[in-house]
């Protein structure tokens, strides 16, 4: 079980939640399938398929985002409500108008929707209570946000907070590319560069070297870096966005063959779990320093074992 994206959340340091609590939290919210109207359905699912919503692997926890979905493309609905129309169109001897058709493939949907298949999917949540973390294996904001919509709606109060470093990652990459050093990260071959005017002009780089002049030049005609491909400690290959996410987490060979040859599936998923999160505790901190440090960590105002 490995991570392809991250997106990164602060817990207060020393947050504290009883596990039995926190899991039964989740409980209340399961994932149900769709109702005969519903497009799409979220709540809580097994991380390993199991009876158990919360998953610990020594300090560190990993919980599941389900969805459940129906299968009935937009096209598929306008092209049934265009035959609708179009015979109706003959009875009638006019074709119908905007507000018609719009009604129609409502009706469509309405009709359509109980006989759809269904899809279900998951999103891996890793929670550090300790280190004050929360991740999600999502490829963009806007998913991620949908779990965390879920989380609130589970629980009454979630002590959550946008990381914030001192430097942005924007003015950090840049810098990397401008030739400022970087402890432990190398700065591999893909990037993206994009006009901070109205145009937002484009420039985008793959498998090419980034140390030219051309990189230099374009960032001298003010294009800021909004993407660039890092690699740490020659143990994890990763892009940096301007929004301190991480995309395309490849946990490179080096790490992978640290776990061995593991047969039992339980005792594989637990150790890919403990090696990525051991990682990913030695490598945000580092990046994190890399841009200067936080602006401001949440500091835990709660007693121990208080709701939240």
């Amino acid at each position: 079980m490995w991570f392809k994206n991250l997106q990164l959340y602060r817990l207060p340091v020393g947050w504290e939640i009883d596990a039995t609590e926190f899991e039964a939290g989740l409980a209340a919210r399961p994932l149900q399938p769709c109702g005969s109207q519903d497009m799409a359905s979220h709540g809580w699912v097994s991380p390993r398929d199991d009876d158990a919503l919360l998953h610990r692997v020594g300090r560190q926890w990993l919980i599941a985002f389900g969805i459940e979905s129906r299968l009935l493309p937009a096209a598929v609905i306008r092209q049934e409500a265009e035959e609708r129309a179009a015979l109706l169109a003959e009875q009638q001897g006019y074709r119908l108008g905007r507000k018609q058709m719009r009604n129609l493939c409502e009706q469509v949907t309405q009709e359509l929707l109980p006989r759809a298949f269904t899809r279900r999917g998951r999103i891996y949540v890793w929670i550090d209570p300790a280190g004050g973390w929360l991740g999600i294996d999502a490829s963009s904001q806007a998913k991620a946000e949908e779990v965390l919509e879920c989380l609130r709606q589970t629980f009454d109060r979630f002590p959550l907070a946008l990381l914030r470093t001192v430097r942005s990652p924007a003015s950090a990459m840049a810098g990397w590319l401008a030739g400022e050093p970087v402890a432990s990260f190398s700065v591999d071959q893909d990037c993206e560069l994009r006009s901070v005017s109205e145009e937002k002009s484009t420039v985008r780089y793959a498998h090419h070297p980034l140390d030219g002049g051309e990189i230099k030049d374009h960032l001298a005609g003010g294009k800021m870096p909004v993407k660039l491909a890092l690699t740490f400690a020659d143990r994890v290959s990763f892009v940096l966005t301007d929004k301190f996410e991480l995309k395309r987490l490849d946990f490179l060979d080096v790490v992978r063959e640290e776990i061995g040859n593991e047969d039992d599936a339980g005792a594989l998923f637990d150790a890919e779990f403990a090696l990525m999160t051991s990682e990913l505790g030695h490598l945000i901190p580092a990046l994190i320093e890399a841009l200067d440090g936080e602006q401001e960590a949440p500091r835990s105002g709660r007693g121990s074992g208080a709701p939240f």
